[in-house]
């Protein structure tokens, strides 16, 4: 029997159809198995990636992002300081004999501490009693990188110095503002203690309160005057000296000075640590970069005593407060102000003056720089008047 070329043709058209339709809608039971694991495995690595993010972003907070942001700028110093001292032979009960009392042996001594960059160029602030008579001064920083370091300037009194490595774009620290500071308030303190720094290549961190301000130690046993010390329960501990009190903006606040400690030997701490405000630490810095020093003779140049009840009623003073000039030098700042011999300050700077005790205090706590001004309050002549001395 003949089929018709229509026919054929359909039936070629149905089969085409057909398979395109078994094609279509048929699938492999592995293959769709296969791509439900495959998704499977996605949203399992997306979900703990997302867990592990979670994490880590719950341990961020203040105190490390402050951290991290200061501690680049954080520096370990090495000293070497060479001294002669008597051979201790020469008081040996035998040797002394056979050695002369004058014979001095050269002994080299090694100190550390902490400090941290305050400029790009890499300007280094630590304590004064760091790089004390120090011959040699090395500077590391985090990463192990050492740097041989200059002296640019020391201020003693303050117990502030400055010295400078070579290079530049350093990483360098920002300073806040030590008149506002909060009793409470984070306080972390980073440096070197023990020379850790030198183990791992990094500074090392603790972390308590600002316990209190304004502490007023006036001048110590090593005649360094402390005032306004910033107190903290941070830990504190031998090599932190010159290192950076960091609030929890990551700004400095201060620079760590000296700690009570429970043990006369080793400086550990009990959670009694000073600082030294960084107002005043902007203040000296700025001297020492100008003029490698800071002056501190400005009340030299004039001669002063208590004002006795007998002068009053001879000046017809109501009261004895007040100290009497007795000398001014030529020249100084005071002899300029146009202050004479038997003068009597009765105010410097608005406070009251009852005596030359309060001249002691007032010579503790001011630090004048070129240009500053003092005023004060004179009775001479039975007249009252303003005097000011310009430094």
């Amino acid at each position: 029997m003949k089929l018709s070329h229509k026919t054929v043709f359909g039936f070629i058209i149905g089969v085409i159809f057909t398979a395109v339709l078994l094609a279509v809608f048929s699938h492999h039971p592995d293959e769709e198995a296969r791509l439900q694991i495959q998704d499977s495995e996605a949203q399992t690595v997306d979900q703990k990636q997302f867990q592990q993010d979670e994490i880590y972003n719950s341990r961020q907070n203040a105190i490390t992002r402050a951290i991290a942001a200061v501690s680049p700028a954080v520096v370990s110093i090495n000293t070497r300081k060479l001294q002669y001292r008597d051979n201790p032979l020469a008081y040996d009960p035998f040797w002394r004999h056979f050695v002369p009392r004058y014979d001095r042996v050269l002994q080299e001594l090694q100190g550390l501490g902490s400090g941290f960059i305050f400029s790009k160029d890499g300007h280094i602030i630590t304590n004064q009693h760091v790089i004390d008579g120090a011959d040699e001064i090395s500077v590391t920083l985090p990463g192990g990188e050492k740097f041989d370091a200059k002296l640019i300037g020391e201020d003693f009194d303050t117990d502030v110095a400055v010295i400078k490595i070579s290079g530049r774009d350093f990483q360098f620290v920002k300073f806040g503002d030590s008149d506002d500071i909060i009793i409470g308030e984070w306080a972390i303190a980073i440096g070197n203690p023990f020379g850790l720094f030198d183990v791992s290549a990094k500074p090392t961190v603790t972390v308590g309160v600002i316990s209190a301000v304004d502490q007023d130690f006036g001048r110590l046993n090593n005649q360094r005057v402390y005032e306004d010390m910033i107190q903290t329960d941070a830990a504190i501990n031998s090599g932190n000296s010159g290192g950076p009190l960091v609030n929890s903006d990551g700004k400095v606040i201060g620079m760590n000075a000296f700690i009570y400690s429970g043990n006369d030997n080793i400086g550990t701490s009990i959670g009694l640590g000073f600082a030294i405000p960084v107002n005043r630490i902007k203040t000296v810095k700025d001297q020492l970069l100008e003029h490698g020093s800071v002056p501190h003779d400005f009340w030299s140049g004039i001669q002063y005593q208590d004002l006795s009840p007998m002068i009053a009623f001879l000046l017809d003073l109501k009261s004895s407060d007040g100290i009497i000039i007795t000398d001014v030098g030529r020249g100084t700042p005071w002899d300029d102000a146009g202050l004479e011999s038997e003068d009597v300050i009765l105010e410097i700077g608005g406070q009251r003056i009852h005596s030359s005790k309060d001249i002691d205090s007032l010579k503790k706590k001011m630090r004048f720089s070129a240009g500053d001004e003092l005023e004060l309050t004179v009775y001479r002549n039975r007249r009252i008047y303003r005097a000011v001395v310009k430094f």
